[in-house]
């Protein structure tokens, strides 16, 4: 059992907020996973400097100007690194596959957890609020914001096993639920020289999703394609830098929420996670049906 919450903003003078909304909706979900939580925000200017590419990696205690400069170094160009909890945020006006490449190459023993341009993905072993606490996401602003609190079940944990997930440019997952035939998938991505850095089964989701993404398919077309191959039962939030995306098994196993207001689209495990949103008593509210994809668009 695991807590799914996410908020994507259509008014922007909430944007200021996002930190403290998405703080509270975690902390909700705590009685649904209490081992480890992580956040993935969009559009923070001091996590994602405009103009500039962004990777988020677990250092294991490396000093993050230590690591920066590792990496200045591979890369011939100037690498800003913040330290947040149990990750490193490494900024540089490369592309983004360039500081990626650059920061594998230069640090080997890092885990990298996020990339893009727009998303920041923090990660860690806790309690969802003491985590946030320590994030300082209650004073972040953003436009879009994801987040999961997480029970294991059949990997370790570890800030590398918890959610969210983002193995493709600003893109990420958060999941409740179990894949059972993740092993074979794997398998059969490694296949195609896709290889996962974690046993967490939502990984193996999110390199596939990613995969069909690259390929050229929508989000809707992407998430209808791992529906095809792999088997369990969940529910899934899915985010891009444009988009918003929810889906559940074809059983609806597990529990969903959504909140539509002409300020916000929110989604939750549990309504009591977006109880406290502004505007709640009024939102078109309702569950998710079996199988299908839910889509917004920025």
């Amino acid at each position: 059992m695991c807590g799914i919450v996410g908020l994507h903003l259509r008014d922007p003078d909430l944007e200021p907020r996002l930190g403290d909304m998405l703080t509270t909706m975690l902390g909700e979900m705590t009685d649904r996973g209490s081992d480890s939580a992580g956040v993935a925000v969009y559009g923070n200017t001091d996590w994602t400097p405009p103009g500039s590419a962004t990777v988020t990696v677990l250092a294991d205690g490396e000093d993050a100007q230590v690591l920066a400069a590792r990496v200045s170094a591979r890369l011939a160009a100037a690498v800003s690194g913040r330290e947040l909890g149990a990750t490193v945020l490494l900024s540089a006006e490369v592309d983004v596959d360039a500081l990626a490449t650059a920061v594998r190459t230069a640090a080997p023993e890092v885990v990298l957890v996020g990339l893009g341009t727009e998303l920041a993905v923090l990660k860690g072993v806790g309690l969802p609020r003491e985590l946030a606490a320590g994030f300082g996401l209650p004073g972040v602003s953003g436009w879009q914001g994801v987040g999961h609190t997480r029970m294991a079940t059949e990997s370790a944990v570890t800030p590398a096993g918890s959610h969210p997930f983002s193995v493709g440019p600003d893109q990420c997952i958060v999941h409740n639920g179990s894949f059972s035939n993740h092993a074979s998938v794997r398998r059969a991505m490694a296949r195609r020289d896709i290889h996962c850095d974690t046993l967490n089964d939502t990984e193996v989701a999110a390199r596939f999703v990613a995969e069909q993404i690259a390929l050229g398919a929508g989000i809707d077309e992407a998430l209808e394609e791992m529906a095809g191959v792999l088997d369990g039962f969940y529910t899934l939030l899915v985010s891009t830098a444009e988009e918003f995306a929810v889906v559940r098994d074809p059983i609806a196993c597990k529990p969903a929420v959504i909140a539509e207001t002409e300020q916000y689209v929110a989604m939750a495990s549990e309504y009591r996670a977006m109880a406290h949103l502004p505007g709640i008593a009024g939102a078109h509210l309702y569950e998710p049906e079996p199988g299908r994809v839910y889509h917004w668009h920025r």
